[in-house]
């Protein structure tokens, strides 16, 4: 039983067995992280004042959320320190970053489940709640309706913690990963706690490091951005806004030839590598549309199978003399798994294989 905390990847949370195992899992690992950092600490720093000068912690979504709750706890129960004090230093280590607006999708806990497995935590959850609400009811005043809307709490048949207003109210900062995403969170899901806390919420746009996906993974772009770019042709390593020097060449035959051919090899290398795992031939002379990311429904590979379908259909209907004029050959690739339990995505992916 103790095994199946680190061995079982994404267990299926459809039952109530699932659903402990899987806050198990979230404990057991958030737990060693706060005692792993605490150590670290404790062998240089008596003083705790300058904790969240060495350590910072973001949260990536509400999956490490009682994270927050445990260095309190840590800090109250077995450091002896106060609670403003403990507070103070957990307030300023964690931040969050939420990565959906859709609500179905922010996760919360029952409040027996939590009882049951963690009920010091539960404790110290309930006394947030009631200070952060205290906080909500000075500020707006007479606004029952926004108390309850914003309380960690969430009333019905079956209390249950609202994990993301819990990670909010934990921490100094909270960010979507887009622009247009940030700006949805402010005038939707947390409107509220964004009026309650102006300038919390910011922006922190998704990107990936040149370093790793063109310099390591595209060696042959990178010879030609570095040879091309002559007068710091390592700059854009570390500054990828020097790229928009590639600009002059836009026009340039000789750099859009090589371009073309650093393309080229990179397609036939793939084009290999399919043909080897999964004896399919595809054209180089195609343009290749991919993704692969965990199979959900915020993540709309729904949509792109529809898509194909239609685009599909669209190519049935058009005369065969019409058709190189209307459609660029296309080359679609969807990669994926799926939660056990996750019916829905597994009826998508049952989809994407009956199409293909």
């Amino acid at each position: 039983m103790a095994e199946y905390i680190t061995s079982v990847l994404y267990p299926n949370d459809t039952s109530e067995q699932g659903k402990e195992l899987r806050l198990k899992q979230q404990y057991f690992f958030c737990s060693a992280t706060i005692r792993d950092i605490i150590r670290r600490y404790k062998k240089t720093h008596t003083d705790w004042s300058n904790f969240h000068e060495k350590n910072q912690i973001q949260l990536n979504d509400t999956h490490p959320a009682i994270a927050s709750i445990e260095l309190l706890r840590i800090l109250i129960d077995e450091e002896k320190l106060r609670w403003d004090e403990a507070w103070g230093i957990m307030y300023k280590t964690f931040a969050y970053t939420n990565h959906t607006v859709l609500p179905e999708a922010l996760e919360k806990w029952s409040v027996k489940l939590i009882g049951n497995l963690l009920p010091r935590h539960l404790d110290l959850i309930y006394l947030i709640n009631h200070f952060f609400l205290e906080k909500v009811k000075k500020r707006f005043p007479g606004d029952d309706a926004r108390v309850a809307r914003m309380s960690i709490v969430e009333e019905g048949e079956e209390k249950k913690i609202r994990m993301a207003f819990l990670s909010i109210i934990c921490s100094h900062t909270v960010n979507g990963v887009a622009a247009l995403h940030s700006d949805l969170l402010k005038k939707t899901i947390f409107k509220d706690f964004d009026e309650m806390f102006p300038g919390k919420l910011i922006n922190k746009t998704n990107g990936v490091t040149p370093r790793r996906w063109i310099l390591c993974c595209n060696p042959e772009l990178s010879s030609l951005i570095s040879e091309t770019i002559m007068e710091d042709p390592t700059e854009w390593v570390t500054n990828l806004t020097s790229l928009r020097e590639l600009s002059a060449y836009s026009t340039d035959d000789a750099f859009i030839t090589k371009f073309l051919k650093v393309k080229e090899a990179n397609k036939n290398k793939l084009k290999i590598w399919v043909k080897e795992h999964t004896g399919i031939d595809i054209p180089l002379n195609a343009l290749y549309d991919v993704m692969v990311k965990r199979i959900h429904e915020y993540k709309r590979q729904f949509m792109n199978i529809l898509y194909v379908i239609y685009r599909y259909l669209q190519i049935k209907e058009t005369p065969a003399h019409e058709r190189q004029h209307k459609f660029v050959p296309r080359v679609v690739m969807i990669g994926g798994k799926a939660a056990p339990g996750y019916a829905n995505a597994k009826a998508i992916i049952k989809l994407i294989n009956s199409v293909a």
